[in-house]
């Protein structure tokens, strides 16, 4: 069954290429295209296009399919095109002319926008919330090691003391900066489209206000050119959100591989987290985030196709849209997954005691060597020239380092302000 069928038989070759994999990524919009469809039904009813006994019908009838589909009996077939196809040849079938009526005043267009966005909505949501989590993690994980040190590198050189407190809360609070990101993400697709139709309204009577409040939009796409626009700014938005949370959990994923390594040997993880060699007995793989760090770099390529997808299409609808679907659903589904598995595998995580006096630290010290020449009495241009006198002739010894007491450094973490930052979100 297709929505848009005058009776005339389509080429097959045609159509299986026009169809693509609808139907699959479909089954992640389904409950949210009975959920609007429900909406709509109530609206058609107060607008007096549909009677009463009409729309109870048709909502008794979503609410089965809504149950055959936690149930996990809900199907979408071959003969379908997508499941906005099926869920009105069930409702047809079992009320005839009512359910008929159920597209009255309404597209596929803006069928897929309501759909869509729902299922963003509260994804988003979900990915923040698994964000916050780890965040939590990291923030906990910043408390229990502040106090060991770990070497900080610049282009991979040893360069400055750091901490693994610091290290883990420099993460937390990026992540932050994610979160602000869906946050403006939620906001574009809290706008409700039904209504739009095509793209250009109805001559039907109907009540946006009323569809946009029983769905819980925080407010409407007013105008209905913007609202058919909306298709593929929100999926842009989306994939590029995602892709910044993506770009930081890649880089600490990159971080952990290093640590991992024995040239660095800062941490470990227990063994049933890692995969070992089928040839070398010895090894000890961080596979997990390994593949964490290819993901994220997908997810960000991903961000950059729909880009180019959408960048020059004109007002309207256009079918490159049905490509950016498949990416859309990926990424949020991807992503959900690697929140998970991220968390689950970083709280394990075994931090080792570093010997600073190893003889690759041994220059891990020369700032604050410096920085306490000036504080008794040298400028620090005078200061840095000694010491980088020493580090020339091999007579630098280095000190135990300075306190470093400022906001957010090694010794003073802020992480209660990292946490307020956190909170009000």
């Amino acid at each position: 069954m297709k929505l848009w069928d005058k009776g005339i038989s389509i080429d097959k070759q045609i159509e299986n290429f026009t169809v693509g994999n609808d139907r699959e990524l479909d089954m992640h919009l389904a409950k949210y295209d009975i959920l609007a469809s429900k909406a709509h039904a109530k609206m058609l009813g107060k607008a007096g296009i549909l009677k009463d006994e009409e729309v109870e019908a048709i909502l008794s009838e979503l609410e089965i399919l809504k149950e055959q589909f936690e149930n996990g009996e809900f199907q979408i077939e071959s003969d379908f095109e997508d499941v906005h196809s099926k869920i009105e040849f069930e409702l047809t079938k079992k009320l005839g002319d009512a359910g008929k009526k159920i597209h009255t005043a309404r597209s596929r267009n803006d069928q897929v926008l309501v759909a869509q966005q729902l299922y963003f909505k509260e994804n988003l949501k979900e990915i923040s919330e698994k964000t916050k989590e780890l965040i939590e993690v990291l923030l906990g994980l910043a408390e229990k090691h502040k106090e060991k040190l770990l070497p900080g590198y610049t282009h991979l050189q040893v360069a400055m003391p750091s901490s693994f407190g610091l290290w883990f809360s420099a993460y937390a609070e990026l992540l932050i900066d994610d979160l602000y990101l869906l946050e403006a993400g939620l906001r574009i697709v809290d706008q409700n489209p039904l209504g739009s139709a095509a793209g250009y309204g109805s001559s039907f009577p109907i009540d946006r206000e009323f569809t946009t409040e029983i769905m819980g939009f925080a407010t409407q796409k007013f105008n209905v050119v913007a609202a058919q626009m909306s298709r593929g700014k929100c999926e842009r938005t989306v994939t590029s959100n995602i892709a910044s949370l993506a770009n930081t959990l890649s880089r600490f994923a990159m971080d952990i591989c290093l640590y991992m390594s024995q040239n660095f040997d800062f941490i470990t993880f227990p063994d049933e987290l890692t995969t070992g060699s089928s040839i070398m007995p010895h090894k000890k793989n961080p596979d997990v985030f390994e593949l964490i760090r290819g993901k994220c770099n997908k997810l960000q390529a991903i961000a950059n196709e729909m880009i180019l997808i959408t960048n020059n299409l004109p007002s309207g609808y256009h079918r490159d849209f049905q490509l950016i679907k498949e990416n859309s659903i990926y990424s949020v589904e991807n992503m959900k997954e690697i929140l998970d598995i991220f968390t689950h595998s970083i709280a394990q995580i075994k931090v080792k005691e570093i010997d600073l006096k190893d003889e690759k630290y041994k220059y891990l010290f020369t700032v604050d060597s410096i920085n306490e020449l000036v504080i008794n009495g040298k400028s620090f241009r005078d200061a840095y020239k000694v010491i980088g006198e020493q580090v020339q002739t091999g007579n630098y010894e280095a000190s135990e380092g300075m306190k470093h007491t400022h906001t957010g450094s090694k010794d003073n973490l802020a992480l209660n302000s990292i946490r307020a930052k956190l909170q009000q979100l």
